[in-house]
């Protein structure tokens, strides 16, 4: 039909990233990067902090000074103040040195 009207259409897919909420209690968290941080292990995988919750994990926030070497793809970068951040699932980053460090952004 469309060589008949000499028009040409295309598809595009597009990934739509689904978080699961803070207070998701998971059994397993695939490939995580551990960081310990306050004594506690804190478990990062695709953008989601988890940490330990029995057995299982439970999906938190990360905390304020936390670091990794690494951020997902998908993260925005976002100048305030003069200042240049890393935004990635509602959690801000500022880079120190060779890490991103979580940041309270107001």
């Amino acid at each position: 039909m469309a060589a008949l009207i000499g028009g040409s259409f295309s598809v595009q897919a597009h990934k739509i990233k689904v978080h699961p909420r803070y207070g998701t209690v998971v059994s397993t968290v695939y490939k995580p990067h551990v960081v310990v941080h306050g004594g506690i292990n804190f478990y990062f995988a695709k953008g989601v902090w988890y940490k330990p919750y029995g057995r299982s994990y439970v999906v938190c926030k990360a905390p304020v000074g936390i670091r990794v070497n690494y951020l997902p793809r998908g993260y925005r970068v976002i100048r305030a103040n003069g200042k240049k951040y890393y935004r990635y699932n509602g959690i801000w980053y500022k880079k120190r040195g060779r890490y991103y460090t979580v940041v309270r952004v107001s």
